[in-house]
């Protein structure tokens, strides 16, 4: 794969510090691909110490070049700490999200800042249909992150079409067991997983369609033992076929993480990852349950539909802001109102689904903070409608149900903090508990965790 035979066992990107270079370049000096992710990746002061990203100008385009120029010069320093681990083994991507601020900007500036570190380019969240032409203009092959045929296809025949030659692999990324953000389309139910096997044989049948029959398959979200995945090896129905681990990395010596985060990953029990939609890329995404997101669940809860002249059934006044202007709910919903105002949630959001959301006073303030602060780090955020177009808007109304993913994710993989932020992980985490190998908060060398993977079991 990327030119070199290396064992079929990727490191999953884990975005903002989480998969950086010396985890990655750990990865590949145990002979497998190792993955440093492009999302606002640190960069170091003369002291070692990550230099922390601060915002310096006014406007939100301002504040989202500072952003750009902080993930390149990041992505180029995590590609050199990758290259001087791996000791010339394995291989190395860069994984970035399409949807984030800037991606092609940023994608640009590090492979050309790292020109010869990087060999691959592992992209999801959206659809990358130019990743393909920006790895050939720098001579790296590109690993696009799919869940389903369809959505393959659609790549394929808009844009990969033209660039075969550097298509390293096709990345399917299990909508209901990988962590992080999943790509579940309209037509498929969050509660109800479908066995992977027969989408990757469908995704495998659409791909030998192209004449990729030699192209691998990368498995990512679910897997532990590769002897659970033994009647997918030399089977026609699938092909080539390589494993991504995102999760088990977080747990290792060179992972970057904070020793809280990993003991917290050793008490995880069934179920306490769970997909939600509070995400403000408008995906959902697979996250540990802690404060952090019962806050927002319970942030949803308190919710009612409203109107500014009586219509309906909405014909009870209510009155909202400082001014007290009056809007109008059905007579149960402000019976729900009054109460939540009575247990201090007294600052009622407008949504942009013309609903309010109770909050309490520290609770607003910190939201629209959050909402001032913004410094575009998506390509369009539902939480502060900020968006990469010439208006720098999504023309919608901010949404107060959402979070500032920057903040939280910049927060987590900086501090010991892990039960009042977002907590990314795969649903198979409630496996550290369980696996014997564990015992005892061992935790394993990058190098030992591969070792024990290529046992099978």
């Amino acid at each position: 794969m990327s030119g070199k035979e290396v064992l079929p066992l990727v490191e999953g990107g884990k975005g903002i510090a989480v998969s950086n270079g010396q985890s990655a370049g750990a990865w590949a000096a145990a002979g497998g691909i190792g993955t440093f992710s492009g999302v606002n990746a640190d960069s170091y002061d003369e002291h070692g110490n990550p230099i922390e990203q601060v915002y310096h100008t006014r406007t939100r385009r301002e504040r989202h070049h500072e952003l750009i120029a902080y993930g390149i010069k990041g992505g180029i320093t995590q590609a050199r700490i990758a290259h001087e681990m791996s000791n010339g083994n394995g291989r190395l991507h860069v994984n970035v999200l399409w949807e984030m601020g800037g991606a092609e900007e940023i994608l640009e500036g590090i492979l050309e800042g790292a020109k010869g570190l990087v060999h691959g380019v592992t992209c999801g969240a959206g659809m990358p249909y130019r990743v393909a032409e920006i790895a050939v203009r720098h001579g790296v092959h590109y690993y696009p992150i799919v869940s389903s045929a369809r959505a393959f296809r659609a790549l394929w025949l808009r844009a990969y079409n033209k660039f075969p030659s550097n298509l390293g692999g096709v990345v399917y990324e299990d909508p209901w067991l990988a962590g992080g953000h999943n790509g579940l389309s309209n037509s498929e139910d969050p509660q109800k997983p479908e066995d992977p096997y027969p989408r990757v044989a469908a995704l495998r049948q659409m791909m030998n369609s192209f004449g990729l029959t030699e192209t691998p398959i990368v498995m990512a979200g679910g897997v532990w033992w590769l002897e659970e995945w033994d009647h997918w090896l030399d089977n026609p129905e699938i092909g080539p076929v390589a494993f991504q681990f995102g999760t088990r990395p977080l747990l290792t010596k060179e992972s970057p993480i904070s020793d809280a985060w990993k003991q917290k990953l050793l008490t995880l029990k069934p179920g306490d990852v769970y997909l939600n939609k509070f995400s403000p890329t408008g995906f959902y995404s697979s996250a540990v349950r802690n404060p952090f997101l019962e806050d927002l669940r319970l942030r949803s809860e308190r919710q009612v539909a409203f109107a500014t002249e009586p219509v309906g059934d909405l014909t009870e006044e209510f009155a909202v802001g400082p001014r007290g202007r009056p809007v109008y709910l059905t007579a149960a919903d402000k019976a729900h109102a009054e109460g939540w105002v009575a247990a201090g949630f007294t600052q009622a959001l407008k949504t942009p689904d013309t609903t309010l959301v109770f909050v309490t006073p520290d609770s607003a303030r910190a939201i629209l903070k959050d909402q001032v602060d913004c410094m575009g780090c998506l390509s369009a955020c539902a939480f502060s409608n900020w968006s990469q177009n010439a208006e720098g808007t999504t023309g919608r109304r901010a949404d107060p149900r959402s979070f500032c993913i920057q903040k939280t994710l910049q927060n987590i993989s900086h501090s010991d903090d892990c039960e009042h932020q977002l907590m990314f992980a795969g649903h198979n985490a409630y496996r550290f508990a369980q696996d014997p190998w564990y015992a005892n908060g061992f935790v394993p060398t990058v190098k030992e965790l591969v070792d024990r993977i290529l046992t099978g079991k």
